[in-house]
C-alpha cells in the first residue's frame, strides 16, 4: 500500500531537482557564506579576549537576551560568540528557505494545476508531497554538512568539531522542522499566499515567544523551536538532545501533513475559506485596490518587520561606545571621521543598511505585476477597459507608497528605542531625515524592476542581486578594503551622509532623474511586448 500511495517518488524528486537546480544552490552558498565569513571577521574584529569581554558586558541587558537568546559570557570565546550572535538568526534563514521552496512544490505547484497534471499520470497520492520533503530534507542535512566541516575547517580555536557539527545540524534540523511546518500548513490553507503567510507567521511567533521566555520565563522558551536552539549552547556546552527534539517533532510534522493530505480533496484547505462578498468594493474595483489587496498581507508582514528592526537597533545605541572602544577593526568598519561620535557613524551606516533592507518590499510590490502575469491572470484584466499604462502604474503607485512607509518604519523605530537606551538621545526629526534621504536610492531600485517587467521580464532576479551586492559593498566595504568606485554602482553610494558631510542636492536630483526615465522606458517596454512572453 506505501509503495503504491508513494509511487514515482524517485522521478518526480529527481522532477524537482530539475526545476530548483539555481535555487537550492544559491540558497545553499548564500547561507554557508554569510555563516563562514562571521567568525573570520569576529577573529579581526576581537582578536584579545579582553576585548571578547567587554563586548560579553555589553550583551548583559534584556534587549540583548530577548534579541540573541542567552549565552555563557563568562567564557565569550570566538565560538561561543558567533553562536550566540548569529545562530538564531542564521536559523531563521534556513527556515524561510524551508518555507518558500516547499510551498512552492506544494501549495504553489497545486494552485497552478500541476499536481493535479502529475496524478493523472500513474503516480501515487503522496508522492509529490513526499519528493518534495526528500529533497528538501537533503537539501538541509546537505546545508548542515556544508556548515559543520566548513566552519571546522578554519581550524578557529574554540570552535571545535563537536561544535562545528552541531551548528551545521542546527541549521539543518532547523530546515527540517520548518520543511515540516510547511507541508502542514500547506493541507490547512488553500493558496500558497496563506501557506507562506501561516508559516512565516508562526516563524515570528516562535521568535517572539522564545524572546518574552528568555527574559522573563523560560518555560516559555520550551514553547518555542528557537528556545530548542538556544538550549543547544554550542562551542560551550554542546547540547545535542535538543535536536534530537526538534527531529522528532519534525518527523511527526511530516507524517501529519502526509495524513492530512491524503484525506483531503485537490486544491482545497481544511481550513474554511472566509466567504467573500457579493460585490466588490469600489476601491477593489480600482487598479489600484487591486494590486493593495493582492499584497496587502506582505506588506504589512514587511511594516512590521522593518520597525522591529529599527527598534532592535536603537536597542543598543545606548551600548555603542562600549562596542568600539579600542577596536581598529571596527572603526575601519564604520568609518572613523574626526568631528563626529561614533554613534553617529554607527547610525549612519545602520540606517543606509535598513534603506536597503527597506527597498526588498516595494520591489516584490512591482515584481507581483509579472507574477500574475505568469499565472495568466492579467489577460482577464486587459481585456476590460484597463490600460497597460494604467495596470503597471497601480503597481508602481503601491510600490512607492510602500517604500516610503518601510524607511519611514525603520527610522520611527529606530529613534524610539533609542530615546529609551541614551543619555542623550537624537531629535526625531534628526533620525528620521537620515533615514528619508535614502528615498531617492529606493526609488531607483523601482524604476529597475519597472524596466526589466517592461522589457525583459524574464531576467528580474538581476534586480535581487543587485540588491545584494548594494548591502554586501556598501556594509562591508570598509572591512574588505574595497575601491570606492564599487559602492558608487549602486545608488545607495550616492547618497549624502547628512549625519557626516554636508547636505549637497545634485546626486539627489540626478538619482531621481535615472528613477523617472528607467521608469519611462519600462512603460514603453511593457506596452509593446507581448503579455504572457
Amino acid at each position: 500500500m506505501a509503495s503504491q500511495i508513494n509511487k514515482g517518488i524517485g522521478t518526480l524528486s529527481k522532477f524537482i531537482i530539475r526545476r530548483d537546480r539555481i535555487r537550492i544552490p544559491l540558497w545553499l552558498v548564500g547561507i554557508s557564506f554569510f555563516t563562514f565569513i562571521v567568525p573570520i571577521s569576529f577573529t579581526e574584529l576581537y582578536g584579545s579576549q579582553e576585548q571578547r569581554d567587554t563586548l560579553a558586558q555589553t550583551m548583559e541587558n534584556p534587549a540583548m537576551t530577548a534579541m540573541l537568546g542567552p549565552a555563557d559570557l563568562s567564557n565569550y570565546t570566538i565560538g561561543v560568540m558567533t553562536a550566540h550572535e548569529m545562530l538564531l538568526f542564521t536559523a531563521m534563514a534556513v527556515g524561510l528557505m524551508s518555507i518558500l521552496l516547499v510551498t512552492r512544490h506544494t501549495r504553489g505547484d497545486e494552485e497552478n494545476g500541476r499536481i493535479e497534471m502529475i496524478r493523472s499520470l500513474r503516480i501515487g497520492r503522496l508522492s509529490y508531497l513526499n519528493a518534495t520533503l526528500l529533497v528538501y530534507s537533503l537539501t538541509n542535512i546537505l546545508l548542515a554538512l556544508i556548515v559543520g566541516f566548513g566552519l571546522y575547517g578554519f581550524q578557529i580555536e574554540s570552535m571545535d568539531l563537536e561544535g562545528s557539527l552541531l551548528y551545521g545540524v542546527t541549521l539543518g534540523t532547523t530546515g527540517l522542522f520548518f520543511a515540516g511546518v510547511t507541508a502542514f500548513f500547506g493541507q490547512l490553507s488553500e493558496s500558497s499566499r496563506g501557506t507562506i503567510g501561516l508559516s512565516i507567521g508562526f516563524l515570528l511567533v516562535a521568535y517572539i515567544v522564545r524572546a518574552v521566555g528568555d527574559v522573563g520565563n523560560e518555560a516559555l522558551s520550551w514553547i518555542s523551536p528557537f528556545g530548542w536552539i538556544t538550549k543547544t549552547q554550542i562551542y560551550d556546552e554542546n547540547n545535542w538532545w535538543p535536536m534530537a527534539l526538534m527531529l522528532v517533532v519534525s518527523m511527526i510534522l511530516f507524517i501529519v501533513a502526509n495524513y492530512l493530505n491524503s484525506n483531503r480533496d485537490l486544491e482545497a484547505g481544511l481550513l474554511p475559506s472566509k466567504p467573500g462578498r457579493n460585490s466588490a468594493s469600489v476601491f477593489l474595483q480600482s487598479t489600484i485596490g487591486l494590486s493593495f489587496r493582492l499584497q496587502r498581507t506582505a506588506i504589512l508582514s514587511w511594516a512590521i518587520g522593518m520597525f522591529v528592526l529599527g527598534v532592535t537597533y536603537g536597542s543598543i545605541l545606548g551600548d555603542i561606545d562600549s562596542f568600539f572602544e579600542g577596536n581598529d577593526v571596527l572603526e575601519q568598519l564604520f568609518g572613523s571621521e574626526e568631528g563626529n561620535s561614533v554613534t553617529t557613524q554607527f547610525v549612519s551606516m545602520i540606517i543606509m543598511v535598513m534603506a536597503i533592507l527597506a527597498t526588498v518590499s516595494p520591489v516584490m510590490t512591482v515584481n507581483k505585476l509579472y507574477g500574475e502575469e505568469k499565472k495568466g491572470r492579467i489577460e482577464h484584466i486587459l481585456g476590460r477597459a484597463v490600460s497597460r499604462t494604467r495596470l503597471m502604474g497601480s503597481f508602481l503607485v503601491i510600490s512607492i507608497i510602500n517604500g516610503f512607509v518601510m524607511i519611514s518604519l525603520a527610522a520611527i523605530g529606530l529613534w524610539l528605542a533609542g530615546v529609551s537606551t541614551m543619555e542623550e538621545p537624537y531629535q526625531f526629526g534628526t533620525i528620521y531625515g537620515w533615514g528619508i534621504i535614502y528615498y531617492p536610492a529606493m526609488l531607483v531600485m523601482i524604476s529597475v524592476a519597472v524596466l526589466l517587467i517592461g522589457i525583459r521580464p524574464k531576467i528580474t532576479s538581476i534586480n535581487w542581486m543587485y540588491i545584494v551586492y548594494s548591502f554586501f559593498v556598501l556594509y562591508m566595504g570598509g572591512l574588505f578594503q574595497l575601491p570606492e568606485w564599487l559602492s558608487k554602482l549602486t545608488p545607495f553610494g550616492h547618497i549624502p551622509q547628512i549625519q557626516l558631510e554636508d547636505m549637497t542636492w545634485l546626486p539627489i536630483l540626478i538619482l531621481v532623474t535615472i528613477a523617472i526615465a528607467l521608469t519611462m522606458v519600462g512603460f514603453i517596454g511593457y506596452n509593446r511586448r507581448d503579455i504572457g512572453r
